[in-house]
């Protein structure tokens, strides 16, 4: 053993020293595929000597190349080798270092190979056969993949073979049955033998012994004239089995016999010897590479010491020019310090300028709320009042001085949402819903209610909608109309005898996202370029004159503002005299599965037949007279309270289908009633009517035991719904 190790260490120090008096001749890639070929010729006739000599200098040959496909197939007949000769670990190291190969020249046949190979030892040698079974599987991707059928053939030959042989007949059935499917196309003299054993295999474990015993002398009789003769091997042995269950054991114990004499040929223990020698030279040359990586690194690490002496010049330098540099700093340092300390007093001031900033931003928000809130409660009696009148007196229907006043308190309703927006957009308090809905209903219905405004400045409103447009997709179909309605309003005030066009396109689809174009034109006035970006702001009307158009100058703003929810932003083409162009990009879901689930879940009106009694807790005396009339319109029962504890008096005596509960009453609130109510076990639905935002007391309201939420002026028809609605649930 010593004299062996003595000549290989000659061996190795005479080829490091021809390797560092010449370079080594680059082989080209038909001179190094011809070396694996013939490796993988001496592989199959069991030379593991000579294969193994091949591959060692084909390896080589591909490294020195750069070859990774090369590299990669040499490592995999080495491992082959090895997998021959029952080093199974060194088969399995060297599989995974061809695989990684594989992977870095991204080569799909030769994963599957590996793969497959993987699963043949993990499974019938390691007996790993869960580990072995996903290297099967992941072969079959591969093989799927590159449509590879017959290499998918061979797989489900092999995963056959794995179920069954550890008793599981069901599991490797699918694979017996695709392999019996695609026999006669890919089958072939390499596989018949194990084709007809797997089939006696089965056949045994079903009983069916006329069919097993077929299939098995079949596979013995193929095998003995083919090359592949472990197959034949592994068919005496299950011959050997099934025999041996049937009882007869003299021929079970003449076909284990044959299968003993196959396998001592196979495994010629000269042939062993010798190929381990030659192993051992194969692994001499991945020390060697190892050794000449350590030798590069050493001469790094000279060519960096000659370097550190240069560096150490250097520093004797920097080291003069850093107490230079010391005595500046030591200079500038009682300079710095002043000028902290007066950076640290102005730090202190912006501070507190902040806090401040802080605390009217939040007076602010609460001024506006209560303004809005204080302004609606009226709004509710005079939008409520001259309703009622015209109800009552229809003669009064063509009055200009009902439409007059019915018209100032919408104008003035609209202005308070208006401000109310902007000042939740400001707060960051606006949050986009996620409903599903049909652009095309939504642009027609935007259509039909501005028909009046348009034929008042005697102008065409026209439509496009693109057909490739899904018909339902998911977003915020109230903000997207209050956007669309706001730009194409404008477009009809400042056009006459013209015409405006709503032009909805399909941009780009990416994923589940649909990217809608919306394009508002018109050919009226035209903006000027130098006006363009002023209409966006606040309270700005470009041009506008006394007696011109209605109006806030907050239209424009909100709409930027909820462009910016979005995500998107508007461009404007427009000249004076040519007309405006508006544009705006946005993304909406389109999810089969959660539109439907959405359109499942709308709540459908199943109003009751039955007589309802309502009972309206309102300390407003003009609101009460309001919500009477319209509940009593609508032929339900109602009965009036002007507070809380009188709403609680009431409860006891008398029962209800519905309470409707405003919120900002004296002695004691809405909240503070409702959870007295829900105290005493009262389940009675409960809606808030109030002229709160909604944002602002959700929370409130839920915790409660508020069911939903109503805010003044309100649509009758949506009451009429939520009530119905919360009764047919209770």
């Amino acid at each position: 053993m010593y004299q062996i190790r003595t000549v290989v260490l000659l061996l190795f120090l005479l080829n490091s020293f021809n390797n560092s008096i010449a370079q080594p001749k680059i082989s080209s890639k038909k001179e190094i595929a011809k070396l694996t070929d013939n490796a993988t010729v001496y592989l199959k006739s069991a030379n593991f000597e000579k294969s193994l000599g091949i591959s060692k200098v084909a390896l080589r040959s591909a490294i020195d190349a750069n070859d990774l496909n090369a590299v990669a197939t040499s490592y995999i007949t080495i491992a082959a080798n090895y997998a021959e000769m029952a080093e199974f670990e060194k088969a399995i190291f060297f599989y995974n270092k061809s695989l990684s190969y594989a992977k870095k020249a991204a080569n799909d046949t030769l994963k599957k190979k590996i793969n497959n190979n993987l699963g043949n030892i993990y499974c019938f040698e390691k007996k790993q056969y869960a580990r072995g079974i996903q290297f099967y599987e992941n072969s079959l991707q591969y093989s799927q993949k590159l449509g590879d059928t017959s290499q998918t053939f061979v797989t489900n030959l092999n995963i056959a073979w794995a179920y069954f042989d550890i008793g599981n007949f069901e599991k490797g059935y699918p694979s017996l049955k695709f392999i019996n499917k695609y026999n006669k196309k890919y089958g072939d003299e390499t596989t018949i033998t194990a084709v007809n054993m797997l089939n006696g295999m089965y056949h045994s474990y079903k009983g069916n012994h006329k069919l097993a015993t077929s299939s098995f002398l079949n596979a013995i009789q193929s095998g003995k004239g083919e090359n592949e003769k472990s197959d034949l091997s592994f068919s005496h042995l299950e011959y050997s089995k099934f025999l041996s269950k049937k009882g007869d054991h003299k021929n079970a114990y003449e076909n284990l016999l044959r299968y003993n004499i196959i396998t001592e040929e196979l495994y010629n223990k000269e042939k062993l010897k010798k190929a381990n020698v030659a192993g051992i030279n194969l692994e001499l040359d991945e020390y060697k590479r190892q050794i000449d990586r350590i030798e590069t690194e050493k001469e790094v690490q000279l060519q960096s010491l000659r370097k550190s002496r240069i560096i150490v010049m250097l520093f004797g330098v920097v080291f003069v020019i850093l107490l230079l540099l010391l005595y500046t700093l030591f200079k500038n340092n009682n300079f710095k310090k002043k000028a902290n300390a007066e950076l640290s007093q102005t730090n202190k001031e912006l501070i507190i300028a902040k806090e401040k900033a802080e605390e009217a931003s939040i007076v602010k928000s609460q001024f506006v709320s209560t303004i809005s809130h204080e302004l609606r409660t009226p709004l509710y009696g005079v939008i409520g009042i001259t309703n009622m009148l015209l109800d009552e007196h229809k003669e009064l229907a063509g009055s200009p001085y009902m439409n007059s006043l019915k018209f100032s308190a919408k104008y003035l309703l609209s202005l308070v949402n208006d401000i109310l927006q902007i000042n939740k957009i400001e707060d960051n308090r606006l949050v986009l819903e996620n409903l599903t809905f049909n652009i095309s209903d939504e642009i027609n219905m935007i259509k039909n209610s501005l028909i009046f405004m348009a034929k008042s400045n005697n102008n065409i409103l026209r439509v496009t909608i693109d057909p490739d447009i899904p018909e339902y997709l998911i977003g915020d179909k109230l903000r997207l109309s209050q956007i669309i309605m706001n730009l194409v309003s404008n477009a009809l005030k400042f056009t006459k005898n013209g015409e405006v066009q709503i032009r909805i396109l399909l941009a780009k689809v990416d994923c589940r996202t649909n990217f809608i174009e919306f394009q508002i034109q018109d050919n009226g006035i035209g903006i000027a370029a130098a006006d363009q970006e002023k209409i966006f702001e606040k309270f700005v009307q470009v041009g506008r004159k006394e007696t011109d158009y209605q109006g806030t100058g907050l239209g424009l703003s909100i709409v930027k503002q909820l462009l910016g929810q979005f995500k998107s932003e508007i461009t404007i083409d427009s000249a004076i005299g040519k007309g405006t162009l508006l544009k705006f990009v946005i993304g909406f879901e389109f999810n089969t599965e959660k539109t439907n689930e959405i359109i499942n879940n709308i709540q459908v009106d199943m109003t009751s037949t039955q007589p309802i009694n309502v009972l309206v807790v309102e300390d407003n005396h003009i609101n009460q007279i309001i919500t009477r009339k319209t509940i009593e319109k609508n032929n339900y029962k109602c009965s009036v309270v002007d507070n809380g504890y009188a709403a609680l008096e009431i409860l006891e005596k008398e029962n209800f289908d519905v309470i409707l509960m405003d919120i900002n009453m004296p002695l004691i609130n809405g909240f503070e009633t409702t959870r007295k109510i829900r105290l005493k076990g009262i389940d009675i639905p409960i809606v808030a009517l109030t002229a709160f935002d909604k944002a602002e007391i959700t929370e409130e309201a839920l915790s409660a035991g508020i069911n939903d939420i109503i805010i003044k002026p309100f649509d009758s028809i949506k009451l009429f719904e939520i009530i119905n609605i919360l009764i047919s649930k209770n």
